[in-house]
């Protein structure tokens, strides 16, 4: 939708909501300012979601015109920028959209996931601590599965298989979970709850390269010839170049 239609069915929607009650601008209320303010944000991140980042920017400046401490509006910017690669002022708006809401679970595992990207892992893993702390937040699995996967980055096993496990009893259909699961129950030689972590993973999530190596080296460890030697056919034909596929060819 063009961004001038979307704001003109926006603005039509507010005005027809104050109608009734006698205002002629929908800004004019705190209610209207609010509701206006709301939709700006929803809208700039539709626009985020389709990959338009530029657009997006449009309406969330609009909001915070309206609001400039709004924690939605700033943290919307942030990921516009985060997705744009501009990770300086995607920090500046995390923070201040933490400056509004600091105890925000989605807030502080968004703001945490940054900081994986920016490899800042142990500042990433105090965010989503205390993101975990929430224990009604709906996403707390995702919390956790991040908490996972930051302590492996930080040479942390045992907190990492505990961070994973605690993932998967609050959601079992976790792929990425999983297959830091079955990779590590493979590493310690644990062959049968590697390749249960396996197959779920198989169920829920299509290969990569990582996961085809992986897939290759438990079929050989369960002298399955035939399997081992498919997910090798895959991983040349669809990740040639990668380092999985070179250390591929070593183990052969």
């Amino acid at each position: 939708m063009p961004l001038r239609l979307a704001l003109l069915l926006l603005f039509t929607g507010l005005a027809a909501g104050c109608v009734s009650s006698g205002y002629e601008s929908p800004l004019q209320t705190g209610k209207g300012r609010d509701e206006a303010r709301v939709a700006y944000v929803q809208l700039g991140l539709g626009y985020l979601r389709q990959g338009m980042s530029e657009q997006a920017k449009v309406p969330l400046k609009k909001a915070l015109e309206l609001d400039s401490g709004d924690a939605d509006a700033n943290a919307a910017l942030a990921l516009v920028f985060q997705a744009q690669a501009e990770p300086e002022l995607a920090d500046q708006y995390f923070n201040k959209a933490l400056a509004s809401r600091p105890a925000d679970p989605r807030l502080l595992n968004n703001y945490g996931s940054f900081l994986f990207e920016q490899k800042r892992y142990d500042q990433a893993s105090a965010y989503f601590l205390q993101a975990s702390t929430d224990t009604l937040y709906p996403e707390r699995s995702r919390v956790y599965e991040n908490l996972g996967v930051t302590s492996m980055r930080l040479g942390q096993r045992d907190s990492a298989r505990r961070q994973l496990e605690k993932a998967l009893h609050l959601n079992g259909r976790q792929p990425r979970a999983l297959l830091e699961m079955a990779e590590m129950s493979y590493e310690d030689r644990h062959y049968v709850p590697a390749r249960d972590y396996y197959e779920r993973f198989s169920l829920l999530s299509g290969q990569n390269a990582r996961s085809l190596l992986l897939g290759v080296r438990l079929a050989t460890v369960h002298e399955e010839r035939d399997t081992a030697a498919r997910f090798g056919q895959q991983l040349e034909r669809l990740y040639p170049g990668t380092p999985e596929y070179q250390q591929y060819l070593s183990e052969q």
